[in-house]
């Protein structure tokens, strides 16, 4: 496997620059939302896609649909067959796979062995390190449906890539296959891997959560078409956020509005209590991120918390 072995940590003396992988066997375990869209990504840039793996059957005919014509076979068999293997399998999986490959030899010097999870680092592919294998984490910060217009979105997208330390051979592999796939490369060390993750899951999975509450309160008070609704606010506070950070902040609490602070408590309490933890919550962070940016002084701020505090609100 000369292709893949040209871009070993261990073939490189540290610090040469590498500007491309060599065209490269692709192995895709598993073919899941984020297995069939970046493994399709790579095939796009030139590599082949040799196998892949898909248990469900909603995986299967993905795989159909996104890498045609690459035979479905075991994990072992796909990690054999290929020169890249890509590991886009849960998170808590990802290790016993691991392991599990390495138990039946799947792992050899040369390859490129590169999983997507955004919570692990480089430590989960110890196994295949040890085997001569060269591990990289690339994680794509995007959310997958799976389709094909994941592909274009993949383009607009930054990429997470953690390499060994001191690495450069290694950061420039990962950095150039994200380069190939259209997408744009960020840099996050192995110590960094859980912090970055947990700042994204904050945001991403958490707006989620908060736009579907906003739009069942509209709901429960009647009013129709609360997606359209919101569509344009949130989409420019997101903008705004984005753009202009803290200063970017409106509403009753930037303002120091307790009447109208209490009057959202008393309704949400009355009609939807399962959200006033969550509403307090946020406002509380908005007060100490309000005081700090200098757009509520301290005397509001402390009001404001002092009604978000109590046991019992109006």
């Amino acid at each position: 496997m000369e292709r893949a072995e040209e871009f070993c940590c261990h073939e490189r003396p540290q610090g040469h620059a590498v500007s491309r992988p060599a065209r490269l066997g692709v192995g895709v375990i598993s073919a899941g939302r984020v297995g069939s869209v970046v493994g399709a990504a790579l095939a796009r840039s030139g590599h082949a896609v040799v196998a892949a793996s898909g248990i469900s059957a909603a995986s299967q005919a993905r795989a159909e649909r996104m890498l045609p014509g690459v035979p479905l076979k075991p994990p072992d068999e796909v990690a054999a067959a290929a020169d890249l293997v890509l590991l886009a399998v849960p998170d808590d999986e990802l290790a016993g796979l691991v392991r599990g490959l390495a138990a039946t030899g799947s792992w050899r010097p040369g390859q490129i062995v590169i999983h997507t999870s955004g919570a692990h680092g480089l430590d989960v592919l110890a196994p295949a390190a040890e085997a001569g294998a060269l591990p990289l984490a690339l994680h794509p910060v995007m959310t997958f449906t799976g389709r094909s217009e994941d592909l274009d979105r993949l383009t607009a997208c930054s990429v997470g890539v953690t390499a060994a330390a001191g690495d450069e051979a290694a950061w420039s592999v990962g950095e150039a296959l994200t380069v190939e796939m259209g997408a744009e490369p960020v840099r996050v060390p192995e110590a960094a891997r859980a912090l970055y993750h947990a700042a994204l899951a904050h945001g991403a999975n958490h707006l989620i959560t908060l736009v579907e509450d906003c739009a069942d309160l509209l709901r429960g008070a009647g009013i129709g078409n609360a997606e359209r609704m919101l569509g344009p606010l949130l989409s420019a506070a997101l903008d705004n956020a984005l753009r202009h950070g803290d200063r970017a902040l409106t509403g009753p609490v930037a303002r120091g509005d307790t009447g109208t602070l209490r009057k959202h408590l008393g309704v949400l309490e009355a009609t939807e209590p399962a959200i006033v933890p969550a509403y307090t919550s946020l406002a509380r962070r908005t007060v100490q991120r309000a005081e700090a940016a200098g757009l509520l002084d301290a005397g509001a701020a402390a009001e404001i918390t002092e009604l978000l505090e109590r046991p019992e609100h109006p």
